[in-house]
């Protein structure tokens, strides 16, 4: 940090507003995050079989780590071998504006790998544009969640379901099971990160490494992250009654709850012997 700070003569790193480049995003994935995802988080696609040829699509993930998001990183990586065209995350607000991170990212780095904005016009601008979007239902909720917690999924948002409705997009379910050992032993200090205006405040022995190298910021323990693909989900082939807040709160709800019942079975003990 203290290196960065004098390679700009003593200033922080601005913020800067940048666009879309898919020249860049599909170089960043071949040469730097493919290798990543392939060798250091040994990442696999189960049923990939079953995936669709192309968008538009909005794909539901369970989010965990208490770092950076590398579970949403690998997902994509791994889909884009298999689906044409580019797939887009929604991230939150912090990795677009937030002052701390201009330390560990360059300035519009989100911006320019396709990064949409966690917010509600444009996530419906998005998915009105057929874009693939990567989305995790859980938010800032689950790779929040402590490790007590990494195997229970958080609420989802409702707001795919309705927009998947109102589009007529469909949502495409996968199951990861490997990402709650990115940050592993880790406790969330709410008080703390709410002082510091972060999501988030991981603490964990690990954080003896990071005060020792900040630059290592934006990584994360080795894990294998495995992916399981689910069937397709249509909601709006389910509804019989008037759109409302409670009925795409309760389908939410009805994903949420099949998928928390594959995690589980995933994540049970296989018997000895």
């Amino acid at each position: 940090m203290g290196l960065r700070w004098l390679r700009l003569g003593g200033r922080s790193p601005h913020m800067a507003q940048s666009e879309y480049d898919p020249d860049y995003q599909q170089a960043l994935r071949q040469e730097i995050l493919t290798p990543i995802v392939q060798r250091y988080f040994r990442g696999t696609l189960e049923n990939a079989e079953i995936l669709p040829q192309k968008g538009p699509l909005i794909i539901a993930m369970n989010h965990a780590g208490m770092s950076f998001p590398w579970d949403l990183t690998g997902i994509g990586i791994l889909l884009s071998q298999h689906i044409s065209g580019s797939i887009q995350p929604l991230a939150h607000t912090m990795f677009f504006d937030h002052p701390w991170l201009t330390w560990w990212l360059p300035p519009g780095w989100m911006q320019v790998v396709g990064g949409v904005r966690a917010e509600p016009q444009e996530f419906e601008q998005a998915i009105a544009a057929n874009m693939i979007l990567l989305y995790a239902p859980e938010g800032i909720r689950g790779i929040s969640k402590g490790w007590q917690q990494r195997y229970q999924l958080a609420t989802f948002d409702p707001s795919f379901v309705r927009l998947s409705i109102r589009h007529k997009v469909p949502i495409l379910p996968v199951v990861c099971v490997g990402n709650e050992g990115l940050h592993p032993w880790a406790l969330n200090l709410t008080k703390i990160a709410r002082w510091f205006r972060l999501p988030m405040f991981p603490v964990s022995p690990l954080i003896l490494v990071f005060a020792l190298f900040p630059s290592m910021g934006v990584w994360a323990m080795r894990t294998q992250l495995r992916y399981y693909v689910q069937p397709q989900w249509q909601p709006w082939k389910d509804i019989t009654t008037n759109l409302s807040h409670r009925l795409t709160y309760e389908q939410a709800e009805s994903l949420r709850s099949q998928m928390q019942q594959i995690l589980n079975q995933l994540c049970k003990p296989k018997p000895r012997g």
